[in-house]
């Protein structure tokens, strides 16, 4: 199974602790707000070349994930 934990820091003092891709600022709900808006994944990567594929599949294995979590509160 694929795991993002490796990607997906959460840190208090950036970006608010919102969790973000590596030690970068780039936040998964940007990401995920990209993708939503209509930005393909080769659309990012050119916007935001600090960013792999590897990178936006992390994100959404996280949000995947803890949407999961918030099913079976």
């Amino acid at each position: 199974m694929y795991s993002y934990k490796k990607i997906i820091k959460i840190s208090p003092d950036k970006r608010f602790g919102k969790p973000c891709i590596r030690t970068t600022r780039i936040t998964v709900s940007d990401v995920l707000g990209w993708l939503g808006s209509g930005m393909s994944i080769e659309d990012i990567l050119h916007d935001f070349p600090e960013l792999t594929r590897e990178d936006i599949k992390a994100s959404l294995m996280f949000a995947a994930d803890r949407e999961r979590k918030l099913q079976t509160i």
